[in-house]
């Protein structure tokens, strides 16, 4: 696999865990559990983020409701066809997991991860052991994503006078995949932001957020739904 699949989309996050795990899919034998994570800001709200992981990685049995845990590995996308239309739905795809008991001690951990093909891989042998204690903080959230632009950026301001700026970044990965991540930034990295065109390449860096809206029908019916993205903090325009 090559490195540059591993390197150009990288999230860490850390927090508690939601709802038991359930069975999300399997392919050879091999199952991968969605649960969620919650994770406080620093302005005392919390994301609720979903995550997949593989039972090659850690036994689903361990990964308890109101547990700490610490997952590294990347934030993904994919679409789920509905009645009349797709929806793209995101989640952080584990490939390194920690889970830790009540006196904050880790239970597991691994050197090795699993992606949606079946395929297994696992670090080299003349690596030292992989020991991530060190850099797990409570509630961590990380990004970081090199990819294309795919739609051109919206650029608004808000009643407030907040300027925002959308974009839609492409994220490749192996097998001729890519992730499709929607991104949001502010201020001056917001008016940046809107003067970038399709197809070129950026790297940013910023924090996985959740966001609760409503979604209103044609009937007049409502829907409350969640939305995830990256808030970024910081970017940059990588030149071909």
């Amino acid at each position: 696999m090559p490195s540059d699949y591993l390197e150009n989309n990288i999230a860490k996050i850390s927090g508690i865990v939601g709802a038991s795990p359930s069975l999300s899919y399997s392919i050879y034998g091999e199952g991968f559990y969605a649960f969620n994570v919650k994770i406080k800001r620093t302005s005392g709200s919390f994301d609720v983020i979903p995550a997949v992981v593989s039972d090659r990685l850690v036994d689903e049995k361990y990964i308890i409701p109101g547990r700490f845990i610490f997952i590294e590995g990347q934030f993904r996308s994919h679409n789920v066809q509905g009645e009349t239309r797709s929806q793209l739905k995101l989640m952080v795809f584990a490939r390194k997991v920690v889970l830790f008991d009540e006196k904050g001690e880790p239970l597991e951990f691994a050197n090795s991860f699993a992606d949606e093909s079946g395929d297994f891989y696992n670090a080299s042998e003349s690596e030292p052991p992989y020991d991530p204690t060190p850099e797990i903080t409570p509630d961590m959230n990380e990004v970081f994503l090199d990819g294309f632009i795919c739609k051109q950026p919206v650029f608004r301001i808000t009643p407030l006078k907040r300027e925002i700026a959308d974009i839609l970044l492409a994220v490749n990965r192996p097998y001729n995949k890519s992730d499709y991540i929607p991104c949001i930034c502010w201020g001056r990295n917001a008016r940046f932001c809107g003067k970038r065109t399709v197809g070129e390449r950026v790297r940013i860096k910023g924090r996985i957020q959740s966001r609760e809206y409503v979604k209103r029908f044609p009937d007049g019916s409502e829907e409350s739904r969640v939305a995830y993205e990256v808030s970024i903090s910081g970017m940059e325009v990588i030149a071909e």
